[in-house]
C-alpha cells in the first residue's frame, strides 16, 4: 500500500544548518547479487560513470536491473541491456521522488533521494543512497523505535541527529557517511508515518551537548532493566554524561525481563576454559552458581559481563544466577535488553506516557547534558510544517482509508511553491499541473 502523506523534509532542510545530503550504504549487512529498481513516485534520470546520460525520464511502469559484472555494473532497463559501467546513478529530477528497491533474496524497501551503485567485486553490489540529512533522520527514527506519541519520535530524532553529526565521517574512507545497520543507525526504509515525521520536525535544529557545548555521544538501548550502566562498564571511556542512573520507568515494558537456562557443566566449564577460573574451588563455584546483581555490576570474578553476554548471546549484562533444584541447570534471570548505556527507549516511551517533558527525559538519561537549538533553523518553517502535519494526522484519524490524489497532498503543493520561488516565478494555484493525478490510499 502506497502512502504519500509525507514525501520528504527537503523544504525544511533548505532552511536548516543541516541541509547537506548524506551518503548511506544500503543493505550493508547483506551480499547483494542483483538489484531491481522500480519507481513509486516522480521521474529519475539514469546516468553511468557520473556524466553519461543513459536514459532520461524513468518513472512508473519502468524497471532497472543492476547486476555485478567483471568490469563493473551491468545495466538493463525493461530488458534492454545498456552494457557495463564502473558506476551507475539514478538521479531524481525533483524533490518528491521515491525509489522501490528489490534486491534478490532480500525484503523490498523504498527510499527517497538518489541512488549510486558500484561493485565490491565481481559478484556483489555496493548501493549508496544520497539523501537529505533530515529525510535520512526521519527514516532512522522510524527504524529505531516504536510508539504512538510524537515526543517519543522527537527524542529519538534528537539523539539520532546528535550521533549522526558527531559521526558524520565514520565511513569516510569507504566512500559514504553511514551504513544502514545498527553499526551506525538502522535505516530500513523511508519514513511513511506522519506521527514519526511530526516528532522529527519538532526536533529540527536540536542536538544534545555537554556543559562545554560540545556534541555528546548518544548511545541508546531497548530497555535498561531498571538501571542504566556507566559507559566504562561497557566500553573503555568514562564519560561524565553517561552515568548509571536508576530507571524504574523501564519496568513492566516489553523487554523488562528475560530468562535463559544453561546446563550447569556448560556454565562452569565456560569460566574454567575461557577465563581460567578454578571451578574446583568451592567459593568460586558458589559465586558462579549464585551470582546476584541488586545493582548493576561490571564483572563476575574479574570476568567482564560484556564478554559473558556476547558469548552466551544474552539480552543484557544485568542478570542474576540461580540453579534449578531438580535438574541442576543454571538459570539466568535477567533484566532489560541492550548494552544499558545512555537512553532506555522503553523507559522513554513510559516517561512520555506519564507526561514528562522530552527535555527532562533527555536530562534523565544523559547526566549534565542539555538540548542545544540551532538559531539558523527557521521557527516559522518548523511551525508551519508541524501545523500541517498535525492536520494530516487528525484527518487520517477522522477518515481512515480515505483516498486522495497526489495533487491533494499538501507537501507536494509546498514542493511546487518552493520550486517556482527558486525560479523566481509567481505561483498560480489555478495553474494546471503537468504531473499525473495518481490516486492512492492514505
Amino acid at each position: 500500500m502506497k502512502r504519500l502523506l509525507l514525501l520528504s523534509l527537503f523544504v525544511l532542510a533548505l532552511n536548516s544548518a543541516f541541509a547537506d545530503k548524506v551518503k548511506v550504504r544500503l543493505f550493508s549487512n547483506n551480499r547483494i547479487e542483483a538489484l531491481y529498481v522500480s519507481f513509486d513516485l516522480g521521474i529519475y534520470d539514469l546516468y553511468a560513470d557520473d556524466a553519461t546520460l543513459l536514459e532520461p525520464g524513468l518513472g512508473e511502469g519502468l524497471s532497472v536491473e543492476l547486476k555485478p559484472a567483471a568490469n563493473g555494473v551491468s545495466v538493463a532497463v525493461n530488458g534492454y541491456n545498456y552494457g557495463t559501467f564502473s558506476r551507475v546513478m539514478l538521479r531524481a529530477t525533483d524533490t518528491a521522488c521515491i525509489l522501490c528497491l528489490n534486491p534478490r533474496n532480500v525484503k523490498q524497501r523504498t527510499y527517497e533521494g538518489d541512488l549510486v551503485v558500484s561493485t565490491f567485486d565481481k559478484s556483489s553490489l555496493k548501493i549508496i543512497n544520497e539523501v537529505e540529512f533530515e529525510t535520512y533522520l526521519a527514516g532512522v527514527v522510524q527504524s529505531e523505535i516504536y510508539g504512538d506519541r510524537s515526543d517519543i519520535f522527537r527524542i529519538q530524532a534528537v539523539i539520532s541527529r546528535t550521533w549522526a553529526l558527531r559521526n558524520i565521517n565514520k565511513h569516510r574512507s569507504d566512500g559514504y557517511n553511514f551504513c544502514d545497520y545498527v553499526h551506525c543507525q538502522a535505516y530500513q526504509n523511508r519514513c511513511v508515518r506522519p506521527d514519526i515525521m511530526l516528532g522529527t520536525m519538532q526536533s529540527s535544529g536540536e542536538t544534545i551537548v555537554d556543559a562545554n557545548g560540545k556534541l555528546i555521544e548518544t548511545p541508546f538501548h531497548s530497555n535498561s532493566g531498571g538501571q542504566t550502566a556507566n559507559s566504562e562498564d561497557v566500553w573503555r571511556s568514562a564519560l561524565p554524561y553517561l552515568r548509571s542512573v536508576q530507571d524504574t520507568f523501564s519496568f513492566r515494558m516489553r523487554q523488562s525481563n528475560w530468562t535463559k537456562v544453561i546446563p550447569r557443566n556448560q556454565w562452569l566449564n565456560y569460566f574454567a576454559k575461557t577465563h581460567k577460573l578454578n571451578i574446583q574451588n568451592d567459593s568460586v563455584k558458589r559465586i558462579l552458581l549464585s551470582f546476584s546483581q541488586p545493582q548493576r555490576k561490571a564483572k563476575i570474578l574479574g570476568v567482564p559481563l560484556t564478554r559473558v553476554r556476547t558469548d552466551f548471546k544474552l539480552k543484557s549484562t544485568f542478570f542474576s544466577v540461580t540453579t534449578d533444584p531438580n535438574s541442576g541447570d543454571v538459570i539466568l534471570n535477567g533484566h532489560g535488553y541492550g548494552h544499558g548505556v545512555g537512553l532506555s527507549q522503553e523507559g522513554t516511551i513510559r516517561m512520555v506516557s506519564l507526561g514528562i517533558s522530552y527535555d527532562s527525559i533527555i536530562r534523565h538519561y544523559y547526566t549534565g547534558a542539555h538540548i542545544h537549538r540551532d538559531e539558523n533553523v527557521s521557527e516559522r518553517y518548523v511551525a508551519n510544517f508541524v501545523t500541517e502535519i498535525t492536520k494530516i494526522i487528525e484527518e487520517d484519524k477522522a477518515n481512515p482509508g480515505k483516498k486522495k490524489s497526489k495533487k491533494d497532498d499538501w507537501l507536494g503543493k509546498l514542493f511546487r511553491v518552493r520550486d517556482r520561488q527558486d525560479r523566481e516565478e509567481e505561483f498560480d494555484p489555478t495553474k494546471q499541473e503537468l504531473e499525473g493525478d495518481i490516486s492512492v490510499e492514505w
